[in-house]
């Protein structure tokens, strides 16, 4: 399904931090995926104290969940992370997972929202996605 992906200069530069600020797309399967955390399928957790462990296996399990739908990681198009506490101010670790999943010219919007917990106290990160599958 072909996607546009836009970063107007109006805005400022979204894919430094693995993002882009708007996509576009029409027709398709629209996708809905539940909020993925850092656990593997037996639910082992990837770090437990490790951010960037934990997104790297929440995206993992985003492309897994889009692909049972009939599609790949191309076809995600916008996510929602949910960030734990202090850790919200570590972009670092987080734009580093999402700069090595997605091409840079297929990077799906983004926002990042700090919360108290999540489900298990162990989760530091949880992330929901939107995906459009031709």
């Amino acid at each position: 399904m072909p996607k546009t992906y836009l970063n107007p200069q109006t805005l400022f530069e979204s894919q430094k931090y693995g993002f882009s600020q708007v996509v576009a797309s029409r027709g398709g399967t629209t996708v809905y995926i539940s909020g993925q955390v850092g656990w593997d399928a037996r639910e082992q957790m990837a770090d437990s104290n490790d951010l960037g462990a934990q997104a790297r296996r929440a995206l993992e399990n985003v492309e897994a969940a889009v692909q049972a739908a009939g599609g790949t990681r191309d076809d995600v198009v916008s996510l929602r992370l949910y960030i734990v506490g202090a850790h919200i101010h570590q972009a670092g670790p987080v734009g580093e997972a999402l700069r090595s999943f997605f091409h840079h010219d297929r990077q799906p919007t983004s926002s990042w929202i700090g919360v108290g917990g999540l489900a298990r106290p162990e989760f530091l990160i949880e992330i929901e996605a939107v995906a459009v599958v031709e």
